[in-house]
């Protein structure tokens, strides 16, 4: 029998995206389900731009902002939204113990420097001498380290001083899956009392977008939301920062904190996409969640809107009967931290007691005004990934 003082409770949860900054802004925006997004920056394709905040709140001095890329600016700008939110902000005695778990990209590229190495090695006489001396000689100490998730974690520990045991996993939307069920495992196991977990992503970026253009992945104008894309479909990029705080029932409950939502199970699977293995990958994990009431229980997916994935994992919940919100038509796909995204709003929408407004003209999204005391959080990759939380609430 599991030790209800080992529940891992959802206590902090940080939020940064083209919708705006902080819980309560991403609730009312989800609620007027009205996308935010931009067609012509980076036409043809799709973007949701990262509504900036004021860096200042949350990361004070210059320094540490100018070393930092923008997906790191935003990812330490959300995990000091997620310790604000628990309470947990300069409380050495915690943050020295907090385990920290970073799903996130590599770093961006510098487009000048990129662009003037290639046109001189279209005339330099020794091309890969002319390389080596490029790349000591243009890329900054920081830039090339920019290119390590793990640099994210770096600068959240100097900025926040959150400097327990650190982890950070690259790999799509699979690393974002990986970090929370490894938060949540190590959790039930004694292993960890408190973790913050989440990451970032940079949306804006040509170099990004080319690599997804290339894999008939990236979603071109016009813009449609996630259920109403068809075939080949497509994701648009998000640049969000998304981070959780979870923590042992009987830690939060030492330091008075008060749950936000319970998260109950994690479970991720990989599989080669054949055509209905995603509907066999979402079907067998879904077998692992406990019994619960269907008529209090909603999904919130993370479908990409990439064919044919999507479809069927739209199938599969259409099989289910509840009442599903795609977040990808809000905010766009953020890729490593979509999953991390959607259990906050999950958390949120079970504060709420209801799902937040419909964004979908096909009519696969149906109003929703409750009572909700389960969500089922799906993340489905745009190539490869799948996992299932699920997230109660605490009453």
């Amino acid at each position: 029998m599991a030790d209800a003082s080992r529940e891992a409770w959802i206590t902090g949860v940080g939020l940064v995206s083209c919708l705006g900054e902080g819980a309560e802004t991403h609730w009312q925006k989800h609620d007027a389900a009205a996308p935010i997004h931009d067609d012509t920056t980076f036409a043809p394709y799709v973007v949701h731009p990262l509504a900036l905040p004021s860096f200042d709140g949350q990361i004070p001095k210059k320094g540490d902002q100018r070393q930092m890329e923008q997906w790191q600016r935003t990812g330490t700008y959300a995990a000091g939204l997620a310790l604000d939110s628990a309470g947990l902000k300069g409380q050495a005695d915690i943050l020295g113990r907090m385990d920290m778990i970073v799903a996130a990209g590599g770093g961006e590229r510098d487009y000048a420097v990129d662009s003037a190495i290639v046109s001189g090695l279209a005339t330099a006489e020794n091309p890969g001498a002319y390389l080596n001396e490029r790349l000591t000689s243009d890329l900054r100490p920081t830039l090339f380290l920019a290119q390590l998730s793990n640099l994210l974690a770096g600068n959240i520990s100097i900025v926040h001083g959150v400097t327990g045991s650190s982890r950070t996993f690259m790999g799509e939307e699979g690393s974002g899956i990986e970090a929370v069920r490894i938060a949540h495992a190590r959790i039930a196991a004694g292993q960890s009392d408190v973790a913050l977990v989440g990451g970032s992503q940079n949306g804006e970026r040509k170099d990004l977008l080319m690599l997804f253009a290339f894999g008939g992945y990236a979603l071109q104008a016009p813009f449609h939301p996630v259920w109403d894309r068809g075939t080949p479909g497509g994701f648009a990029t998000a640049s969000l920062g998304a981070f959780l705080v979870i923590e042992a029932r009987d830690h939060a409950q030492a330091r008075g904190a008060r749950p936000l939502a319970r998260l109950t199970t994690v479970v991720s699977d990989r599989t080669a996409r054949q055509p209905g293995s995603v509907t066999a990958s979402l079907d067998r994990l879904w077998g692992t969640l406990p019994a619960g009431d269907d008529s209090r229980t909603a999904v919130l997916s993370g479908a990409t809107g990439v064919a044919p994935a999507t479809a069927e994992e739209r199938d599969v919940i259409a099989a289910r009967g509840l009442p599903v919100r795609a977040t990808g038509s809000l905010v766009g796909h953020s890729i490593e931290p979509q999953f991390v995204y959607n259990i906050a709003l999950a958390a949120l929408a079970l504060g709420h007691g209801r799902l937040f407004a419909p964004c979908d003209p096909t009519g696969f999204e149906q109003p929703h005004d409750g009572p909700l005391d389960r969500v089922v959080v799906t993340g489905v990759g745009h190539w490869r990934g799948e996992g299932l939380a699920l997230v109660e609430a605490v009453r």
